[in-house]
């Protein structure tokens, strides 16, 4: 049986909403270029909320390095970061030496970055962009990467011809994406459950993790496509402690929390649902600390040097 897991990002924006302007909004007749505003709006509230920055360090940070060398990013290149958070790429890939834009949808985040890229000893510009709709030059970019990031954009089509569009011929593209069979996939599965459903059309941000999708979505436009699956870890002291981090910290999370505020029973299963998870899938050792292994799908596509015939 398929597994449904409607898109993270899809499902939650009217959460960010709520949250942002402190109550339901009206209903009304609206364009369908004031609901993609209104969408793209409550998106970006959502990863404000919470504090990412500390997410992504205790969570995915340390995978990083990993795509910047399998995209074997060094000097001299340009290279362009989608839906980049706080920079556990790009602030890598300007320490190789490359000439990097870190782009989000979300610029409350940027402040977290430049202070990290400090620390990291490196400069990169910071720019606002929507992954479904770049702004920046055909072919202006050697290298453009995303790490967990551009998969939860609802339309997964623009995103890849976005990412086509802005990369050079004989360019390279590097995700890395969480799996729908691995523990990602799981725990949309179960935000999915407990949040309102995504619009018509959204994609699940898990379908990034099949290689046969991706092949589709890129198509003839690029004459190489390397796939590898492998994992990494998150730990916390106790399962309490992680699940302690996601709804304090990750913007999704913190948005459903102020949804549910005003129905109890709702709130209680949610974390009920979450506590179960934590708890099930920890794999560290009896007494030892929490440890949950995300299966992630690596990709690396280089761009064909000519269009197709």
């Amino acid at each position: 049986m398929e597994r449904r897991t409607p898109g993270l990002m899809a499902e939650v924006a009217a959460l960010a909403r709520i949250e942002e302007m402190g109550g339901r909004m009206a209903a009304r007749q609206a364009s369908a270029a004031d609901t993609a505003r209104e969408e793209k709006a409550a998106t970006r509230a959502m990863w404000a909320l919470g504090d990412y920055h500390r997410f992504a360090k205790e969570t995915v940070w340390e995978v990083g390095p990993t795509l910047v060398a399998a995209c074997e990013i060094s000097a001299g290149q340009r290279v362009l970061d989608v839906a980049a958070g706080t920079g556990n790429v790009a602030i890598r890939a300007a320490a190789a030496g490359a000439d990097v834009v870190a782009s989000d949808l979300t610029p409350e985040n940027f402040e977290a970055g430049r202070r990290e890229a400090r620390s990291h000893g490196v400069e990169l510009d910071w720019v606002e962009a929507d992954a479904e709709s770049l702004p920046f030059g055909d072919g202006e970019f050697d290298v453009v990467t995303s790490s967990f990031g551009a998969m939860f954009a609802p339309n997964h089509q623009a995103v890849a011809d976005e990412l086509v569009r802005v990369c050079r011929p004989g360019g390279t593209i590097g995700l890395l994406t969480f799996t729908p069979e691995g523990l990602g996939g799981t725990f949309f599965e179960l935000f999915a459950r407990h949040a309102p459903p995504p619009p018509p059309g959204a994609l699940p941000p898990s379908l990034w993790g099949s290689e046969e999708h991706v092949r589709g979505l890129f198509g003839d436009r690029v004459e190489s496509l390397r796939t590898t699956r492998d994992a990494y870890v998150e730990r916390a002291a106790t399962p309490e402690d992680y699940l302690r981090l996601f709804f304090e910290t990750f913007g999704p999370l913190v948005a459903l929390q102020a949804l549910l505020a005003d129905r109890p029973d709702r709130a209680a299963a949610l974390e009920r649902d979450l506590m179960e998870f934590a708890t099930r899938e920890n794999r560290g050792a009896p007494g030892g600390s929490a440890e949950y292994p995300y299966e992630y799908l690596l990709v690396v596509a280089r761009t064909r040097a000519r269009p197709p015939a």
